[in-house]
């Protein structure tokens, strides 16, 4: 992690940089007589062309990442006053995802033509909405570049490459420093300066050495012992961290690095569940550690109490901020929060070890040795709990009625889905959370809010998706016992990561069919 450290945050600090020398959008010289507006990021200048005489245009937008949702109203155009003048607007477009313009008729609310298109940050555009040479009844709508947009992505591009170039770098040295002859010849040119700078110098035998037999000191000899570490464990807890830090400060304003309006997974996305299941292999290496020294079963569950005790106590004080404004009315508090959930996690996953866990044989850990499926076949009774807790997850998700939704909904509502279920957001998991903690203790403000235009408290880290946290922190646990189970068998635990992969793959594909 070492290594990879100073990469990560040298692609934050370019991206960041590159993020502030973004140009606006400035007026064009041919544009003077026209509307302009200042440009935000991910965003781009459309003027819209009405050529229709006597005929009045409305338009509607929506982004093409928005799944099946209804078109949203952007602006109305007049027709032009004067013969040869059209009537023009001018909007700001987002420029995140593609998006799909329907320019309707006003008279007779009918769609005169609809374009897809994808524009880049900072351009601007016109949109020709005219007839055809063909005759008078066919109309176009044509789409020009008046100024190129900016490649907003160059930063992260550039820092990737940076950064990719400091890993190779720093792997190859490592390459080196393990060839004998590349160690030798670098000993060797240390030494001999160290040598001849003792002699010029005259500051007697060199340093560690006893200054009277030149024999090295005990204290050179013997470093302090230190705890055997996980390096792969610690290094992708380092790489989470380091993500994490970036995305919570804004991620230089890239929309891959937010979370996710509702469908799909971006760079955000993949923090939450790193850490549950690095908290899941912590878990295990620990508690098998502790275990090992004869530590009291019952010591141990209260300091699991505890711990999941403050982590969701700090987790209620860090997501409500308003007591900074006065005292904190539980009539508004938010309850579910990422260390709430983080805390109920650990404690569901570190009892079921502490009660079920089994020590490993010795013949794994200092022979390398170990049945085949000793991972498994040793932790059977706690994947039948996991297996029942999900059962209830998959039971409650699709069965469960919830009023005035299909059952097994899982959309964002608002303007999803045609608008239909608008205030169905999340479905069940919603309806568990409002029925258990009410709406007003409840994330107000969701992620789909902004693209779905939803209206009813939804919370992200509600109670019912807690089970599938709980079931991906077992996945770090089963990874755990992998890697101590067949610790040195470098192929053996790549063979059993790679089978849990398609294992777990092919349960994906199975849940979209």
């Amino acid at each position: 992690m070492s290594g990879a450290s100073p990469a990560v945050l040298l692609l934050a600090a370019v991206v960041l940089g590159g993020t502030l020398r973004a140009p606006g959008g400035s007026p064009q010289p041919d544009l003077d007589n026209r509307k302009h507006m200042e440009l935000k990021m991910d965003q781009s200048l459309l003027l819209i062309h009405n050529e229709l005489p006597g005929t009045d245009l409305i338009i509607y937008w929506k982004s093409e990442r928005c799944y099946q949702c209804l078109f949203q109203f952007l602006v109305n155009i007049s027709h032009g006053r004067k013969p040869g003048k059209p009537a023009f607007a001018s909007v700001s477009v987002s420029t995140q995802h593609g998006s799909i313009l329907q320019i309707n008729n006003t008279l007779e609310e009918r769609e005169v033509c609809r374009l897809e298109y994808k524009f880049g940050e900072f351009g601007n555009y016109s949109l020709l909405v005219k007839h055809t040479h063909n005759g008078i009844n066919e109309i176009a709508c044509d789409l020009v570049v008046n100024k190129n947009p900016v490649d907003s992505n160059l930063p992260v591009s550039v820092a990737f490459l940076v950064g990719l170039v400091l890993i190779i770098a720093i792997s190859f040295l490592r390459f080196l420093l393990s060839l004998e002859d590349f160690k030798y010849w670098v000993s060797k040119a240390i030494n001999s300066q160290e040598t001849d700078h003792l002699i010029n110098s005259d500051l007697g035998s060199p340093s560690g050495a006893d200054p009277l037999t030149g024999d090295p000191q005990p204290e050179a000899q013997c470093a302090s012992a230190s705890g055997h570490r996980l390096r792969c464990l610690d290094t992708f807890r380092g790489i989470a961290l380091v993500l994490m830090v970036f995305v919570n400060y804004g991620g230089g304003r890239y929309w891959y690095f937010k979370h996710s309006s509702w469908n799909g997974l971006t760079v955000a996305d993949l923090v939450f569940p790193w850490f549950v299941f690095i908290m899941g292999s912590s878990v295990f290496l620990s508690m098998t550690s502790v275990l090992q020294r004869g530590c009291s079963k019952f010591k141990l569950l209260g300091k699991i109490a505890w711990r999941s005790f403050l982590l969701i106590c700090i987790g209620i004080v860090i997501v409500n901020p308003n007591y900074c404004l006065g005292p904190l009315s539980w009539d508004k508090v938010r309850i579910p929060g990422v260390l709430q959930r983080l805390g109920v996690t650990y404690f569901v996953v570190a009892v079921l070890e502490l009660l079920f866990a089994k020590p490993i044989p010795e013949n794994c850990v200092l022979e390398r040795s170990c049945p085949s499926l000793r991972d498994i076949t040793s932790s059977w009774s706690q994947w039948l709990l996991i297996l029942l807790l999900e059962g209830i997850w998959l039971g409650l998700t699709f069965l469960l009625p919830v009023p005035g939704c299909p059952t097994g909904y899982l959309g964002p509502g608002g303007i999803g889905d045609l608008g239909k279920y608008a205030n169905c957001t999340g479905g069940a998991a919603r309806y568990i959370d409002h029925l258990l903690l009410g709406s007003d203790h409840l994330y107000q403000h969701p992620s789909s809010t902004v693209l779905y235009h939803t209206e009813v408290p939804y919370d992200p880290e509600g109670i019912l998706g807690t089970i599938n946290s709980i079931v991906m922190a077992f996945l770090g646990v089963q990874a755990g016992k992998i890697l101590l189970c067949y610790k040195g068998q470098t192929k053996d635990i790549l063979i059993r990561f790679t089978a849990w992969c398609c294992v777990l793959c092919h349960e994906e594909c199975l849940k979209k069919l």
